[in-house]
This record gives C-alpha cells, sequence and structure tokens, in this order.
C-alpha cells in the first residue's frame, strides 16, 4: 500500500477509517492523532496504549468506518 493514500486520509477531511493487513487483521484509526505514517511503515495507538507498527507492504485495505454519533435530542 502506497503510505501516500493513509496520509490523504488524514489531512483532507478525516474520517474514522481500519486498516487492514495481509494477515486479516483490522486496526481501527479513530482519530489521526491514533496514527504515525513513514516511509514504509504505519504505527497504530491502539485503545489501551499499545504501539503496533505495520510494514506498509502488508496493509492491503483501508475501510471507512462510521463517524461518531451525536446526541439525540429528546
Amino acid at each position: 500500500m502506497n503510505t501516500e493514500r493513509i496520509r490523504q486520509k488524514l489531512t483532507q477531511g478525516f474520517r474514522p477509517f481500519a486498516i487492514e493487513t495481509s494477515g486479516g487483521k483490522r486496526y481501527p484509526i479513530p482519530h489521526p492523532e491514533f496514527i504515525m505514517v513513514g516511509k514504509g511503515v504505519v504505527a497504530v495507538l491502539g485503545k489501551d496504549d499499545s504501539v503496533t507498527t505495520i510494514d506498509a507492504l502488508h496493509i492491503v485495505a483501508l475501510e471507512d468506518l462510521p463517524g461518531p454519533r451525536s446526541p439525540k435530542k429528546p
């Protein structure tokens, strides 16, 4: 995967998305602060503050996720 596509998702009107790897794992990116993008590597911050490093060659898809729900009015 070209890391430029990920950078575009982060800078052109961010919407939550998930990264899917060749091993079938999915990593949700709810906010731009949960990801760092290098030339050939991506680091993702998990809910438990763990950091997962992914080689860009193993990223097979980017999937849009639903955005945060707005509170319902009574």
